[in-house]
């Protein structure tokens, strides 16, 4: 360990940045790195809390990735990721590498392939605050501002908001003074702040997530997933290996009990898990545009394949009955959560293979076909609404939008998950399910709920489990569009 008499900073002794070819040994390398810094900076944070504050500050860096090409080569153009835009320097810092390694040797794998060239692994001038190096240690806990002998950040780095943002995937990040340009489309500060968020808001840890994500907005499809999950258990030929609940509480047996957690959090996941992280998760986002995106802002880090999102909403057409289903092919956005990140006007596309999965989905649900199809589910717009009881304002404006928009249910959450899997790179789907219809005299009361629930919940939800299933036998390049890609992007994707 080392201190600078200038800064009177301890840091832990200085590392040679070192090329690699071979993804497995970068990443390992990156481990190598990052739990030395988190070491260093546990081990520090105990010995100021038992023995007061140090004459000295204390400091860790994070490492990062860096790729450095000159050339202009063409790269394959079905590609939508995997490749750096122009020559230049490109870097990101990193954290938790553990998590991330299959992700990291996959990005990684493919830069070297597609550029010739060497990444080098290093540490980057980014501090680690001690609140994310100390996150998975249970034995420790960042003092409250004040509670502690001494004050926090004069001795330790903590969380900066000022550099923790989405700068990267808003296209508004500028290049650093040196001219790299980002490699990542998150730093490590930031996808910390979410794995952060993410244990507070679905009280499950980061690493029970899967590639594959549902979200829903009633407690009926948590009854049945559970239900589901249970089923694939009792099959060893599923694939799936365990069921994971809220407080983490895990059961890989049909039979197993699951401890109930002593409080539901406000957005509760719950996960179908397969070795390789292909399996489903599926969260209870609740009601409104406000879950939707605070659930997608932090999911986001995790670079899922797809999520999709199989809600109610209301029928706009006399034509639909209750159960019908809606096949989402552009969104009205009225949700206004992200009209500061991705502006109204920027047009939200249907992606094919999601699209496609969906309703192949639908016609092996309903074993019916081509026009008979139509007689379940209308595909066509959604809108999205920040307010649950629009019916009870003037309807002149908000009925003549939706006749212009041409859209055939509305919802609360649909378009802000749409739009944020846009804005995020994470390709996204919307089936939802007419389960009342306001505009025609079908209001959401008890006794119409309770009959349209016991009926079609669970063919709902194995639509969208069924079309997950069928993604997940797509090479992630076909899954994932280029229509999510700008002309200047990152090469991870």
């Amino acid at each position: 360990m080392t201190i600078d008499d200038t800064a009177r900073f301890k840091t832990p002794e200085a590392v040679t940045p070192e090329a690699f070819t071979d993804p497995r040994a970068a990443v390992a390398r990156l481990v190598a790195l990052y739990d030395a810094a988190v070491g260093f900076l546990s081990s520090e944070f105990r010995a100021a809390l038992r023995s007061g504050k140090p004459d000295h500050r204390v400091r860790a860096f994070y490492p990062e990735i860096r790729i450095t090409t000159t050339s202009h080569a063409q790269i394959d153009s079905r590609l939508s990721f995997g490749h750096v835009a122009a020559p230049g320097t490109y870097a990101t810092t990193i954290t938790r590498p553990d998590l991330f390694r299959h992700y990291l040797e996959q990005q990684i794998g493919l830069l070297v392939e597609n550029h010739d060239v060497p990444v080098t692994i290093g540490l980057s001038d980014t501090p680690m605050p001690i609140h994310f190096a100390v996150a998975n240690d249970t034995s420790l806990t960042v003092p409250q501002e004040g509670a502690a002998e001494f004050t926090l950040r004069d001795v330790f780095d903590v969380p900066d908001l000022g550099t923790t943002n989405d700068d990267i995937v808003n296209g508004t990040s500028r290049p650093a003074p040196d001219g790299t340009e980002p490699l990542a489309p998150f730093t490590a500060q930031r996808v910390d702040y979410s794995l952060a968020r993410l244990s507070h808001y679905t009280a499950t840890d980061p690493e029970h997530f899967q590639n594959h994500v549902l979200f829903t907005n009633y407690q009926f499809y948590v009854s049945e997933f559970e239900a589901y999950a249970r089923r694939m258990l009792a099959d060893p030929e599923s694939g799936y290996t365990a069921f994971v609940s809220t407080g983490n509480a895990q059961i890989t047996g049909p039979d197993q009990v699951i401890e109930a957690s002593e409080k539901q959090p406000q957005m509760p996941a719950f996960h179908l898990k397969r070795e390789d992280g292909s399996g489903i998760t599926l969260v209870n986002i609740g009601v409104g545009p406000s879950n939707a995106k605070t659930a997608t802002d932090h999911i986001a880090v995790l670079r899922p394949h797809a999520w999709i999102m199989v809600g109610h909403c209301a029928g706009l057409r006399n034509t639909q009955q209750l159960g019908d289903f809606v096949l989402a092919h552009a969104y009205l956005r009225e949700d206004r959560v992200l009209d500061a990140d991705l502006p109204s006007w920027v047009p939200i596309p249907a992606l094919a293979e999601i699209q496609i999965a969906l309703e192949n989905a639908v016609e092996q649900e309903t074993q019916l076909t081509g026009y008979d199809l139509k007689r379940v589910m209308r595909t066509g717009t959604v809108a999205s609404l920040d307010n649950r009881n629009w019916e009870l304002r003037d309807q002149s404006g908000p009925v003549q939008r939706l006749s212009q928009s041409r859209a055939i249910a509305l919802d609360m959450e649909s378009a802000t998950i749409a739009a944020n899997g846009f804005r995020f790179r994470v390709p996204y789907g919307t089936l939802l399910c007419v389960s009342d219809k306001p505009l025609h005299g079908e209001l959401k009361l008890p006794g119409m709920a309770s009959d349209f629930y016991k009926t079609q919940v669970s063919r709902h939800l194995m639509i969208g489990i069924r079309a997950i299933e069928s993604l997940r036998q797509m090479p992630l390049e076909r899954i994932h569009s280029r229509k999510l890609r700008s002309f200047s992007e990152t090469a991870f994707l």
